[in-house]
C-alpha cells in the first residue's frame, strides 16, 4: 500500500456515499457504538450532526475517498489531561495496515490540537484482536484486562486498555 494514497481530513457531506458503504458493514461496525443507518437522509443527518462538528473526527481517506474514520474524545474538568480514541475501516481494506496508519497519523496531532491532553487511551473489546495489533503497532502500551467491564450490545464484555502518553515516541509511518 503507498502510504501516500492515504491521509485523515475532516468529514463532508460529499462523503455520504462512501460513508453509507462502511457505516452500515455489520463487520466495520461490530465493535463500534455505530448502530448503521436506515437510509442515506439518515446518514446524512449523522454527517451533519456528529461527525462534521465532532471535536476530532476524521475520515480515513484512500486517494480521498472516505474508508473509516478515526475519532478523538477529549476529556475536560479533571480529565482534561487525557483524551480516548477510536477507529474503523471498511472491511475491504482490513488487515492492510491501513487503520494502523491512520492512528498514528492522529498522534502526530493530537497533542499539538488538545495541548492539556498528556494520554489517548483505548478501551478495546477483547474479542476484538485486530484492533488490539492496530494499537501496539501504534506504539500504545497495553495496560491491561478489565473484566466484565461493560454490557456492549447486550452483552457484558471484558475490555483491554491500551494506553500512549504524550512523551512516547510514535513509530514511523
Amino acid at each position: 500500500m503507498d502510504m501516500s494514497r492515504i491521509t485523515l481530513r475532516p468529514f463532508k457531506l460529499s462523503d455520504i456515499d462512501d460513508f453509507m458503504v462502511w457505516a452500515n458493514d455489520d463487520q466495520v461496525i461490530r465493535f463500534t457504538r455505530m448502530k448503521g443507518f436506515t437510509s442515506k437522509e439518515d446518514g446524512l443527518r449523522h454527517l451533519k450532526e456528529v461527525a462534521i462538528p465532532h471535536p476530532w473526527r476524521r475520515s480515513i481517506c484512500l486517494d480521498d475517498r472516505s474508508i473509516g474514520f478515526v475519532s478523538i474524545y477529549p476529556g475536560s474538568g479533571e480529565y482534561i489531561c487525557k483524551g480516548d480514541i477510536g477507529y474503523a475501516v471498511a472491511t475491504q481494506y482490513c488487515g492492510q495496515g491501513i487503520a494502523t496508519i491512520a492512528v498514528k497519523m492522529a498522534l502526530f496531532s493530537v497533542f499539538l490540537d488538545f495541548p492539556h491532553m498528556e494520554r489517548l487511551q483505548a478501551l478495546v473489546n477483547s474479542e476484538n484482536k485486530a484492533s488490539q495489533r492496530v494499537l501496539e503497532k501504534a506504539g500504545f502500551l497495553k495496560e491491561g484486562l478489565m473484566r466484565k467491564y461493560m454490557v456492549f450490545k447486550g452483552k457484558t464484555s471484558d475490555y483491554v486498555s491500551f494506553s500512549f502518553i504524550s512523551t512516547d515516541s510514535v513509530p514511523e509511518l
